[in-house]
């Protein structure tokens, strides 16, 4: 079983008092390698000094390649031989040991190739074609916020980070899609993903901080950015759509025609304006609806002689 690599806090000193230290063992270098070259004549013995002074100034330049600088929010991650050696996680200026070295395998550009940014960073996936719980092909794509909480599983514990974050946004993109219908369905009860926006978020970034959780990665956010229908059957779910909304808009102008022809049919009742008889009722009935229910206006013809 492969063993995960915990993060520990590199030994490093401060770097003013080494630059300190540093120069004065370099110019202390040369102070003796000038005094053993001008007396060397004189006093032979004097050659071990030059070659200690030389060695003293060697030693210097060494020791100026472990200063390290860090801003706000970055980190650095070293090794030594081949070794774990320790985290830096301190803004500062600083010396560690010179034969560390720095290791970001996702580095991004040269002026971060060394560090690890522990900013919050935005990771906008292209979209992709998935199936919803029905079936149905759709375009999605998310955006997810994203911080490293653990550098040392982030640069041991997988490859490269962002490609691995990036890779398992896509996976739970897919776990999830298939989980709820593209819309709510007829009774409206269903969760669907236009529909449960907040709760697919939820369930999406549980999903992805999950599979992210071994590379030392916080998901702060997750959220659809884009939603739609795949370009094969946008055009027929916009006709179904159109007629859900046609026979909703139905339902309502029927249920509202019903109660005024009631109402209509009460009204010369009780005020006896007219007496009806059965025959008589289905035919006003009858043409009150197509009135109210009819997509066009109403040609009435004026009926001069008897009712």
């Amino acid at each position: 079983m492969e063993r995960e690599v915990e993060e520990r806090r590199a030994k490093a000193a401060n770097g003013w008092v080494m630059l300190f230290i540093v120069l004065l063992i370099m110019f202390g270098g040369i102070a003796l390698f000038c005094v053993a070259t001008v007396y060397l004549d004189e006093y032979p013995a004097l050659a071990a000094g030059m070659v200690i002074g030389m060695l003293m100034f060697i030693a210097g330049l060494i020791m100026l390649c472990g200063f390290k600088t860090l801003q706000p929010n970055e980190a650095y991650v070293f090794t030594l031989f081949g070794k774990y050696y320790g985290s830096l996680k301190r803004e500062g200026y600083f010396w560690v040991n010179p034969f560390c070295a720095a290791v970001n395998p996702a580095r991004t550009s040269a002026a971060m190739a060394k560090k690890l940014s522990l900013k919050a960073m935005t990771l906008n996936n292209e979209k992709q074609k998935v199936n919803d719980e029905e079936g149905n092909p759709i375009e999605i794509s998310v955006v997810v916020i994203w911080r490293i909480t653990n550098t040392a599983r982030a640069v041991f514990n997988v490859d490269n980070y962002m490609a691995y974050l990036s890779t398992q946004c896509d996976a739970a993109i897919r776990q999830v899609a298939r989980q709820y219908p593209y819309d709510v369905s007829t009774n409206g009860d269903e969760k669907s993903l236009r529909g449960s926006a907040q709760e697919v978020a939820d369930i999406l970034r549980g999903e992805i901080q999950e599979r992210t959780a071994m590379a030392g990665i916080e998901i702060a956010e997750a959220r659809i950015s884009h939603l739609a229908y795949a370009p094969e059957i946008a055009a027929a779910m916009l006709q179904r759509q159109q007629a859900s909304a046609i026979i909703a808009a139905r339902q309502k102008i029927v249920e509202g025609a019903v109660s005024m022809v009631k109402m209509a049919l009460d009204k010369l009742s009780d005020e006896r304006i007219v007496e009806l008889d059965d025959e008589k009722k289905a035919q006003m009935v009858s043409n009150l609806l197509v009135v109210l229910c009819g997509n066009k206006d109403a040609q009435p013809v004026v009926n001069s002689g008897s009712v």
